[in-house]
């Protein structure tokens, strides 16, 4: 009987024991045991002719903030650890085990999956697949390494404002956000009611529309790449291209003109009228921190000093707001999500860098607040835009970058996924050829 599916595993158990591969930090739990028993069920499906979907026998991870049964779901936090086990598996994750999957582990996270960095004080931090001294992004920070190193196949992660899309760029692989609602929340640990997406990062368009459609409950599919002669694509100059790193800037232009050259019509469009309402409606307190507070009402006092000091910072800040602050806000909110899809009516797709800096050094992040406070707000600014007005949106890697992965997003508009992967999946392709 073949043992494709056991020795990809036991591959991958031994990446994650290797010290140099820094798998234990990248890793907060491993399920040696259970997934060589899901692993030796899959080749004998295999054997059997039986394909329980497209991602049957794939090794993937999942991140921390999702419940499995009969364990604490710690979210990247040590004050969960004294909270009950789950009862069940998160809805997420038993659609992956009945498609097939193995699950070899839980992957690392910033506490409370609220930093766009990835650092973590309490489990360590997982460093960057292309450069060990490097950030990996967060908050999916071991999602994007482990998939970007291909520990796994697929790594399991959520995204309120970058989190699955900021570390596929830092590391050099894809990652998918869907329209927020087309994928169950419940049993994976909220960071705000209202923004929260689940999602994959992968090698390939291709995996992550094939997770996606598990995720979602729909049926399989391939995406085939939409034509990229007539592709109507915008890019949204100003503030989102601001404090670019020229590397970054070098990347995206190149990439861009590559897209252009194979018939896709890219022009410049200005929401800056849209960016400058949200940030005046934000002035008091980000929408996250606003619901972060609610979710963290019980502790944040109590048990301060077992939080990250910095995640501790942005919650309190949304605790400051007022219930008519967050009124205004949310309804402020669903005025300009309707005025930008009038405004983007006539286009299929935004594109712009994932983020505007690429990975910067885990320890200069760890001496420095105000390098780390420039730093996370950076890597937040393009992505978070996704978020707030309901946008679906994909990271791609550049192509022929040198050093650094730097990141390339495309967003749509809300309902449009896949629509959007059939895009990426063309845009893959041109950058690959």
């Amino acid at each position: 009987m073949s043992t494709a599916v056991r020795d990809a595993l036991e591959a991958s158990l031994a990446r994650i024991d290797d010290p140099s591969s820094d798998g234990r930090v990248t890793f907060t739990k491993v399920y040696a045991e259970r997934a060589r028993a899901e692993a030796d069920a899959a080749d004998a499906r295999a054997k059997a002719g039986v394909k329980l979907s497209p991602l049957d026998g794939w090794v993937i991870s999942i991140k921390d903030l999702f419940d499995v049964a009969g364990e604490v779901t710690t979210a990247g936090s040590v004050i969960l650890k004294s909270q009950p086990p789950a009862a069940a598996d998160a809805p997420t994750v038993a659609r992956l085990r009945q498609a097939g999957v193995v699950i070899v582990g839980k992957t690392n996270m910033s506490e409370f999956a609220f930093s766009g960095i990835g650092i973590n004080p309490h489990f360590g931090t997982p460093g960057n697949a292309a450069d060990k001294s490097r950030v990996p992004g967060g908050s999916s920070s071991g999602a994007g390494v482990s998939a970007a190193e291909g520990t796994v196949r697929m790594g399991l992660g959520s995204d309120t404002g970058g989190s699955i899309r900021i570390p596929a760029a830092l590391n050099g692989c894809v990652g998918f956000k869907p329209t927020y609602g087309r994928i169950p929340l419940e049993g994976a640990f909220p960071l705000s009611y209202a923004l929260d997406t689940i999602g994959p990062l992968a090698k390939t368009v291709a995996d992550c529309a094939a997770t996606d459609a598990v995720l979602a409950g729909e049926q399989p599919w391939t995406p085939t790449p939409a034509p990229l002669a007539g592709l109507r694509l915008a890019i949204p100059r100003g503030r989102l291209f601001g404090q670019i790193e020229p590397e970054v800037e070098q990347a995206f232009e190149a990439a861009a003109s590559r897209l252009g050259k194979a018939g896709a019509r890219i022009t410049d469009i200005s929401i800056e009228d849209l960016l400058q309402e949200l940030a005046d409606a934000m002035a008091r307190a980000p929408f996250v921190a606003m619901e972060a507070a609610a979710i963290h009402a019980e502790w944040m006092e109590e048990r301060a000093r077992d939080f990250d000091p910095r995640v501790l910072a942005r919650i309190r800040i949304g605790a400051k707001a007022s219930a008519p602050d967050y009124i205004r806000l949310v309804n402020k909110r669903a005025e300009l999500v309707a005025r930008m899809r009038d405004r983007l009516a006539d286009i299929d797709a935004l594109i712009l860098p994932t983020t505007p800096i690429r990975a910067p050094k885990i320890s200069d992040l760890i001496a420095s607040d105000d390098q780390f406070w420039t730093a996370n707000g950076l890597m937040l600014r393009n992505t978070t835009v996704g978020n707030i007005f309901t946008f679906t949106g994909i990271s791609i890697p550049c192509p022929k970058v040198k050093g650094l992965p730097v990141g390339f997003m495309m967003t749509a508009l809300a309902g449009q996924d896949r629509r959007l992967l059939r895009m990426a999946a063309a845009v893959e392709q041109a950058f690959t050829a």
